[in-house]
């Protein structure tokens, strides 16, 4: 079984970052539980449910796709992040691994499992609709700029995949 909430949503206006508190569990195994800034690694998450990933925590903020699904509240991105490999084993099933990744590059795997894509994906697919709605009105300004572009349009890639399965 897999498990993904985000609640108690709030913008941090210095630094310009989503927090929320996090709880992620499969298996029994709880993952991540804990308050994080949720909005630099949305994109990743997203993508995640349409392609196999590869996290590099160091890597430039246009490669969206490689970072951290959370990152530390403080919001430097050198501090505390949760790093992900995700591999589609198949239409039904994805391989989560929980890594820790090395300044030199490469990671160390922490835990690993088979987690049902559907599910994954719903619950994924909630949280970028929560994400959305909470900072429509706000005066937002992410250090990656294209961050709500992003995440709108892997939504509607996402949201095409569930309706054809």
């Amino acid at each position: 079984m897999f498990t993904l909430t985000v609640q108690g949503w709030s913008l941090d206006k210095d630094l310009q970052i989503i927090q929320a508190d996090v709880h992620m569990s499969a298996d029994g195994s709880v993952l991540v539980e804990e308050p994080l800034c949720v909005d630099v690694g949305l994109p990743a998450l997203l993508y995640s449910t349409l392609h196999d990933t590869l996290p590099d925590r160091f890597a430039p903020a246009d490669a969206w796709e490689r970072m951290p699904f959370f990152v530390c509240g403080c919001g430097d991105p050198e501090c505390r992040g949760f790093s992900f490999v995700v591999t589609h084993k198949s239409s039904e099933e994805i391989e989560l691994q929980l890594v820790e990744e090395r300044s030199s590059g490469g990671y160390r795997e922490l835990e690993t499992h088979i987690v049902p894509w559907a599910a994954y994906a719903r619950q994924i697919g909630e949280i970028a609709e929560t994400y959305l709605a909470f900072v429509a009105n706000l005066d937002y300004r992410p250090y990656y700029k294209e961050t709500v572009k992003v995440v709108q349009d892997l939504l509607t890639q996402l949201r095409h995949k569930l309706q054809g399965e």
